[in-house]
């Protein structure tokens, strides 16, 4: 545990000091749905019916902006040959680096969700669910853009090839997110959606850094 805490700490750090990632993911969660109520109209209705799906998609669409850095710059100084053949298991390394992205950036998303939630209109009963559906959520996205990354990582045009390989893997994400908010606004049952939010996250905890480990190791070979 001492190793994963010191590399997540080195994680943090890394991450603070270059703070306009962080700031560009959230900016351009903000503008993006700030830019929705201009392009669809103010009415009201119309907001709150879409007000999940805006918040789910843009979020998805944030988070992945900081993906393709997640193993590129140890990989491009050498560092990610001393983390594979470090003593740390290669699987804890990569849930060690999925944690410091989703406190970077998931973190910041979630919090700024009910904020926006407000300029579309969303009745606030569901920002609990918003919240908790993001909270189970937003580090599954992080696990599978891990998988995502670390198989793209080096390749020329790494960026889109990463948005084609993990936009539908987040499909199942999206759909069960998305439904848990509209369930919470129509005053329906939420607990099965959340329910497969977890079973997603298990999932993919399980299996994403058995997967990136995998292929990191295929990186640096």
């Amino acid at each position: 545990m001492t190793g994963v805490l010191v590399l997540l700490r080195r994680e943090l750090r890394l991450a603070l000091r270059q703070w306009g990632d962080v700031a560009m993911v959230l900016s351009f969660f903000v503008i993006t749905v700030v830019l929705f109520p201009f392009g669809i109209g103010p009415e009201p209705n119309i907001l709150t019916r879409i007000s999940p799906g805006i918040i789910w998609v843009t979020a998805l669409l944030a988070s992945m902006l900081s993906l393709d850095r997640l193993f590129l710059a140890d990989y491009e100084d050498g560092s990610l040959d001393l983390l594979v053949a470090g003593p740390l298991p290669l699987m804890l390394v990569v849930l060690t680096k999925c944690a410091a992205h989703w406190l970077t950036t998931g973190l910041p998303l979630i919090a700024a969700a009910p904020l926006l939630a407000v300029l579309l209109n969303m009745d606030a009963a569901a920002f609990p669910v918003l919240i908790v559906a993001m909270a189970l959520g937003m580090p599954t996205l992080t696990l599978l853009g891990a998988v995502g990354a670390a198989l793209t990582l080096g390749a020329r045009r790494g960026g889109v090839l990463l948005s084609l390989l993990l936009l539908p893997l987040y499909i199942p994400v999206l759909i069960f997110g998305v439904g848990a908010v509209d369930a919470a606004l129509g005053e329906l049952a939420v607990r099965p959606h959340l329910l497969f939010l977890g079973a997603l996250f298990l999932f993919a905890l399980v299996l994403a850094p058995w997967a990136s480990a995998a292929a990191l190791r295929e990186a640096v070979a």
